[in-house]
């Protein structure tokens, strides 16, 4: 029996704070044919919020420390002012947008990220995806809209890298649907040149990979997204693809598509 199509869609947070930007690529994802998910992080805005709160936001190799006062602002962002506002908007377009938490519906558990040589305090890494929740909302018509953060099951929140949590999600729901992973941020695809947009690097695979590595094409903050692209193509997610939000048009053929 053929699978049913399912989208799977990451937002960063240069779309999310270009209001224009925005609003084109909402736009574009409610025309989507559904099945779709959409998946939004939202550090820019976080970090900006602290800062009015007193709290400093605190970084260690690009990567976020989320301390207690740290993720009671992202359960206030991103589950609270990003999502809903992104559900509010996709609900504009006739979309029937469900704002959720990997707490909500048990939908993502997760675990404390261990201390190592770096304590990231509540940072969680996915552990399970909840594929009946996901497929009864799905099947209802409803579009989930999940934001950064998961729980782990006793009752504790934790923040969660919203790429990863695309690409876990990708992963749960590819035995069931014939699912597509889309990395939506402001650019057209991965590039050659960071200075010119037109040079878009159509296909990488794993030996192209390491090829732009040694080349040092790569900007440091593409290299765990394409980690991620990795990852899912190996748990068998059928296709893979980087690239800005008009990607996700028909006929559109101008982004990078990853191949292991």
């Amino acid at each position: 029996m053929k699978k049913e199509a399912l989208s799977v869609v990451k937002i960063g947070g240069n779309v999310i704070e270009d209001q224009g930007r925005l609003t084109e690529m909402l736009s574009i994802f409610s025309r989507l044919k559904s099945p779709k998910i959409l998946v939004h992080g939202g550090g820019k805005r976080a970090t900006e919020v602290s800062g009015q709160l007193g709290i400093k936001a605190k970084l260690i190799g690009g990567r976020r420390i989320t301390d207690a006062p740290t993720l009671e602002v992202a359960l206030m962002v991103y589950a609270g002012l990003i999502n809903k506002n992104l559900v509010a908007g996709l609900q504009a377009m006739g979309c029937n947008a469900l704002g959720l938490s990997g707490a909500d519906g048990d939908a993502i558990r997760a675990h404390k990220r261990p201390v190592g040589k770096v304590d990231y305090g509540f940072a969680g890494d996915v552990d399970k995806i909840n594929t009946g929740t996901m497929s009864s909302l799905l099947s209802a018509g409803m579009v989930p809209v999940f934001c950064a953060l998961t729980h782990d099951g006793k009752g504790q929140m934790l923040n969660t890298n919203a790429d990863t949590i695309a690409s876990e999600i990708a992963i749960g729901m590819s035995p069931f649907y014939n699912t597509t992973l889309f990395y939506c941020f402001e650019n057209p695809g991965v590039l050659r040149d960071r200075t010119d947009p037109s040079s878009v690097i159509r296909q990488i695979d794993s030996v192209k990979y390491r090829e732009l590595l040694a080349q040092g094409i790569l900007a440091e903050g593409m290299l765990p997204k394409i980690e991620n692209c990795f990852h899912a193509l190996k748990k068998q997610v059928p296709r893979v693809c980087i690239g800005d939000l008009h990607m996700l048009q028909p006929g559109h053929d101008e982004y990078t598509t990853l191949t292991l």
